[in-house]
């Protein structure tokens, strides 16, 4: 079975200057996998304007273009494949079912919708989905126009709209890593739920050139060493990787090297007997970054180790939120923290409206950005994270979590995608890009809402938020 979404799309007035709907991103191939978890799906009442009490999801001009699938392997304006279920659990991004080139979700002409939603009125969308795993109660809705929603109820009945056959369809679920660095830069951890990928930095752990690990290196890797030991699983894969400066000649050897000196070491430094180490070299064949920047160039000199996931440790007990609400709506009583600054010379705050702990060690982000000034001003900087390169598109990737603490900082997370020239990853987080390009100009007065999904330390209560170049602000974890 199949989990069946529906969700209220509200039309507002278009913004002075509104574009139309920009040419859609590349094709994407649907990422493989096995049959559907059996969940039973949903409940999905009928929507009229005036029976519409739910969480509504803001539309400017189309609902069919901000609806759509940021990762879509249609071209067409008039699917809602961009409606889909956060796994938090299993870090899968489900999106609906496909049949051959139809989704099983709202068309536009199918269902007899216009292009636009009128101002003040409503129209119900649906969209069917691989169900999460685990037969959770609840389900994390996300799409392309808004933050997630978060804690929407599953329910035992059956939809109320007449759904499509299920038959013959291909199920669409995405990987979703959450990326994590020392505050040192010595190290940076992509994880996926499943495995841990610790990039050390080869400037780190050894001298230019040389494959002798640096008096530093026995501390980097003493954090890696019990890692691994909590973890449950028998092989640690470690790979030695160059930037693309030199020779293939040069960096091939002294890339396995490198890759057998970490093995050596952490082979001493772990307590378990039953694990089998294994150690290759790629030289400058897999960069995580673009090498055309020193910064890029810096993460790509690595040594990454990986292994089986260790289980996390429970979170502390937090303020629950209102199921069924996003984020910042839980929390719209209460004003989260304010920070300010300028941008084109106009006075802009930043203001936190929720950050909210997920299943699986995830949690979602909400912010709100208001221009304050008297003239129209573009906030670029939203975007201009130092790893904006390694994204498809522009998005709200400059955002960063802290745990001073532990002296971690972690980055949005990323939706990996297969595409037919290869895997893309997508950021986990608020579109710039398409049509959703203007998103970071603000009229006088303007206020719009922004969200980043990011792994969170388990035991952490209170974290370090900073949004591009605002202040950086203290923020309380909520469940």
């Amino acid at each position: 079975m199949a989990l069946a979404l529906a969700v209220t799309g509200c039309g507002v007035v278009p913004l002075p200057g509104a574009k139309d709907p920009a040419t859609r991103p590349p094709s994407a191939a649907p990422t493989p996998s096995g049959p559907a978890t059996a969940t039973p799906p949903s409940s999905a009442p009928p929507v009229t304007p005036a029976a519409d009490s739910g969480p509504a999801l803001a539309v400017t001009h189309s609902w069919s273009a901000d609806l759509q699938d940021n990762f879509s392997r249609s071209s067409a304006f008039v699917w809602a494949s961009g409606v889909g279920v956060l796994d938090a659990q299993a870090r899968r991004w489900l999106m609906p079912y496909w049949r051959g080139e139809e989704c099983l979700c709202t068309h536009q002409d199918r269902d007899g919708l216009k292009y636009s939603i009128e101002p003040g009125a409503s129209i119900g969308v649906y969209a069917v989905v691989p169900a999460p795993a685990g037969d959770p109660a609840t389900a994390t809705i996300v799409t392309p126009a808004a933050p997630p929603l978060v804690n929407v109820p599953i329910s035992d009945d059956p939809p109320a709209m007449e759904l499509p056959d299920l038959s013959g369809v291909t199920p669409v679920r995405h990987p979703v890593t959450a990326p994590s660095e020392a505050l040192d830069k010595s190290e940076e951890t992509a994880d996926d739920g499943e495995e841990l990928q610790i990039s050390l930095s080869s400037d780190v752990l050894f001298a230019v050139d040389k494959a002798s690990l640096t008096g530093r290196a026995r501390t980097v890797l003493a954090r890696t060493a019990k890692l691994v030991d909590a973890s449950s699983g028998t092989t640690v894969e470690i790979a030695g990787h160059a930037d693309s400066t030199g020779t293939d000649a040069i960096n091939e050897p002294l890339s396995r090297r490198r890759a057998e000196a970490v093995r050596k070491a952490l082979a001493g430094l772990v307590s378990r007997d039953d694990l089998r180490f294994t150690a290759e070299g790629y030289g400058s064949r897999r960069p995580l970054y673009s090498n055309d920047e020193e910064e890029g160039r810096r993460r790509n000199r690595r040594v990454t180790v990986t292994f089986a996931k260790p289980p996390q440790e429970a979170p502390p007990p937090t303020a629950a939120a209102s199921p069924s609400t996003t984020p910042g709506e839980a929390t719209a009583a209460a004003p989260g923290p304010t920070v300010s600054a300028r941008s084109e010379g106009q006075p802009f705050t930043a203001e936190i409206t929720g950050l909210r702990r997920l299943p699986g060690g995830l949690g979602v982000l909400t912010y709100r950005l208001t221009n304050r000034g008297e003239r129209e001003a573009w906030h670029h900087r939203l975007n201009w994270s130092s790893e904006w390169m390694s994204y498809r598109y522009h998005a709200a990737s400059n955002v960063r979590v802290t745990d001073q603490a532990e002296r971690r900082q972690y980055l949005p997370g990323r939706v990996e995608v297969a595409e037919d020239d290869g895997p893309a990853t997508y950021c986990a987080c608020t579109g710039m890009a398409g049509v959703r390009l203007g998103t970071g100009k603000f009229a006088p007065g303007q206020a719009r809402e922004f969200w980043s999904l990011f792994g969170l330390p388990a035991t952490a209560s209170r974290l370090t938020v900073k949004i591009s170049d605002f202040p950086a602000t203290e923020v309380g974890v909520t469940g």
